[in-house]
C-alpha cells in the first residue's frame, strides 16, 4: 500500500514538473523583447519600469512626435518596507539625457524605451531591473477576456477624445469603455494626475478578475487571458516567463492595502515651458522623496504626492 501511495505521488510530482516546464517554455515562446534596460550599475531591491504605450494604435494625435505613452508607472520591491507603485505623470518636466529637459513622455517618443528606461533611472536614482510595456490596444482584448471589470467615477463624461461617454457611478465596463476610461483626460478636473489615478483602477480591476478562480482554474478562459496577455505585453531583452512572474507577485502586492501609493511630490500641475504646460515635480522633495521609496521608508499604506497641497 505504502508502495503503491510512494509510486503515486512520484508520478504527480513528475507530471507538476514536467507541466510547468510545458508551460515555461509555452511563455517563453510568446514573450515579445525590446531593447530597454541600460546597464547601470544594480541598485539595492527590485524596480520595475511599466509603460502603457500607444505606439501600436492609432490613437488621435496629441502633439508629440513618434512613439507614445500615456501610462509610466515605477514599481518598487525594497528589501524590507512596502511595496511602492509610483504614477510618474507623462507630462513631467524632467531632464532627459542628449536632449534639452522636456515632458518625460518625449523621452520615449524621441528614444524609446532605451531613453524612457535612462530618463527614469537619471530622475529617480534607481536601476531599472525590468521593464515591462503595455500595448494599451491589448487592454480592448485583457478586459473582454476576462468578462469586463467593473469601474467607478462620481462624476458625468462626455469627452468626444477618448470616445469616453460615462454616467456618475460604478459600471460593468468591456474592454472598448476600459480603455477610453484609462485614456480620458481633458474632462478630468485633476488632468494627469485623475488620469493615473484611474490607470490604476483599470489594472487593478483586471488583476482582480484574472485572479478569480473562475478564471485561473478554468483552462478555456486562462489559455485565451494568457494569450491575449501575452500578445499585449514586451519585456525587456533579460526577461522569462519566471521574470514575468516574479513581476506579477510584486504588483499583485503593490496592489495590497500595505503598499505605498501615488505619484511624486508636486510644485504645479501647469508650469509653462515656452507656452507649453507641464507638470513640476517639487524640487525641494523630489530627491527625498525617492531616497525614501528606494529604502521602504514610507509607513505601509502611505498615500503620497497628488494634487492635495496645490
Amino acid at each position: 500500500m505504502l508502495r503503491t501511495l510512494g509510486v503515486l505521488a512520484l508520478t504527480l510530482v513528475v507530471g507538476l514538473v514536467i507541466g510547468a516546464l510545458v508551460l515555461l517554455n509555452w511563455v517563453n515562446a510568446r514573450i515579445t523583447h525590446v531593447d530597454a534596460l541600460s546597464g547601470a550599475g544594480n541598485t539595492e531591491g527590485m524596480t520595475y519600469l511599466i509603460v502603457g504605450s500607444d505606439s501600436r494604435d492609432g490613437w488621435s494625435d496629441d502633439g508629440t512626435e513618434g512613439a507614445r505613452t500615456d501610462t509610466i508607472m515605477l514599481l518598487h520591491q525594497p528589501v524590507e518596507g512596502p511595496v511602492a507603485l509610483i504614477s510618474i505623470p507623462r507630462d513631467s518636466y524632467v531632464d532627459i539625457p542628449g536632449h534639452d529637459a522636456s515632458k518625460i513622455n518625449a523621452a520615449f517618443a524621441w528614444g524609446g524605451a532605451p531613453l524612457l528606461v535612462e530618463t527614469v533611472e537619471g530622475l529617480t536614482g534607481l536601476t531599472v531591473d525590468h521593464y515591462v510595456e503595455i500595448g494599451f490596444g491589448g487592454v480592448v482584448e485583457i478586459v473582454d477576456a476576462v468578462g469586463g471589470v467593473e469601474l467607478c467615477l462620481d462624476y458625468d463624461v462626455a469627452d468626444a477624445r477618448s470616445e469616453l461617454y460615462w454616467t456618475a457611478g460604478c459600471h460593468d465596463s468591456d474592454g472598448a469603455t476600459a480603455l477610453a476610461f484609462a485614456r480620458m483626460r481633458y474632462a478630468d478636473p485633476d488632468g494627469d494626475i485623475g488620469r493615473t489615478a484611474r490607470q490604476q483602477q483599470v489594472v487593478s480591476a483586471v488583476a482582480d478578475k484574472v485572479l478569480e478562480p473562475g478564471v485561473v482554474f478554468n483552462p478555456f478562459k486562462a489559455i485565451p487571458l494568457m494569450e491575449a496577455g501575452l500578445g499585449a505585453v514586451a519585456v525587456d531583452q533579460e526577461a522569462d516567463a519566471l521574470d514575468l512572474a516574479r513581476f506579477a507577485l510584486a504588483f499583485n502586492a503593490a496592489r495590497g492595502g500595505e503598499a505605498v501609493h501615488g505619484t511624486p511630490p508636486l510644485a504645479s500641475l501647469d508650469h509653462r515651458v515656452n507656452g507649453s504646460s507641464t507638470v513640476l515635480l517639487d524640487p525641494d522633495e523630489i530627491d527625498q522623496f525617492w531616497e525614501d521609496i528606494a529604502d521602504g521608508a514610507y509607513a505601509p499604506g502611505t498615500e503620497v504626492g497628488g494634487t492635495d497641497g496645490l
